[in-house]
């Protein structure tokens, strides 16, 4: 079988019907979707070949910056984020039919998910015991009795289970930024609306300033920036920086060869 005929395969933090199998699905919908049980194993998934490329969420409305994703990105140089898509998210709270709110001894769900539902937890389920897992989709595999309960999309459907309430989310209007993955800088496309980097700043007076002043003096409308700590390097920080620019305009490859020269570590994330 040639390359033009073997379907790709996308790997995503599953199992089928999380929210990263969702945006899986919007981003590479004629691919063979793979699921992997941490964000871990979904990158090393591509960096040996066993996926052609991969999907992980890197923020949340709610919850900032998905921190893991954004140091796997930015700590393997042969990763590219090549494309984007923002999935709507809406927390619901599931059970065993027949069990209500006063049953509920033990949550189960992925923890960026339990954070985005504090408000609800706090109020209703003061008491209960909370258990992270994997995913969403995992926790329907713990909910034996009564006593137990997940958090998992309002699109998963499952026989012998129901929702209490509707959406449980702190804020009703609740997204996840996804970024699709591939490895090699080859695999780029040759137009972007926003390109994605990340870098350090000598450590000199008004370093930030100076690099986003960068971005300022080639005209280029800055959309998103985090900040993470080096590790074993107390008081350094890594800067994700998101801009919008097309990759293939002589002033924004003018801009990201001045900031490769003014930073250290500096890694273009990606364009889409």
């Amino acid at each position: 079988m040639n390359e033009e005929q073997r379907v790709r395969k996308t790997g995503y933090l599953g199992p089928e019907g999380s929210y990263s199998s969702l945006a899986a699905k919007q981003l590479s919908p004629k691919s063979e979707q793979v699921p992997y049980r941490s964000f871990a194993e979904v990158v090393n998934a591509l960096l040996s070949g066993d996926a052609d490329e991969i999907v992980l969420p890197v923020e949340n409305t709610l919850q900032g910056a998905v921190t893991q994703n954004l140091d796997l990105l930015y700590a393997n140089p042969q990763l590219y984020a090549v494309c984007e898509y923002v999935l709507p998210i809406e927390h619901r709270l599931i059970v065993r039919k027949g069990t209500k709110l006063k049953d509920i001894e033990r949550l189960y769900s992925h923890q960026q998910a339990i954070l985005q539902c504090s408000a609800f937890l706090s109020e209703n389920l003061p008491n209960a015991r909370i258990i992270y897992t994997d995913s969403t989709m995992q926790s329907l595999s713990h909910i034996k009795e009564k006593g137990d309960a997940g958090i998992v999309g309002s699109h998963v459907r499952e026989d012998g289970f129901e929702f209490i309430d509707g959406n449980i989310a702190d804020e009703p209007k609740n997204f996840t930024h996804f970024l699709l993955v591939k490895k090699g800088k080859e695999n780029l496309p040759a137009h972007s609306r926003r390109i994605y980097f990340a870098a350090t700043c000598p450590h000199e007076p008004g370093a930030l300033l100076k690099m986003l002043q960068i971005l300022s003096v080639y005209d280029l409308n800055m959309t998103k920036i985090e900040s993470r700590p080096i590790k074993n390097s107390p008081g350094e920080y890594c800067f994700f920086v998101e801009f919008e620019g097309d990759i293939s305009v002589k002033n924004v490859k003018a801009a990201l060869d001045r900031l490769s020269e003014y930073t250290k570590n500096y890694k273009l994330l990606g364009c889409y």
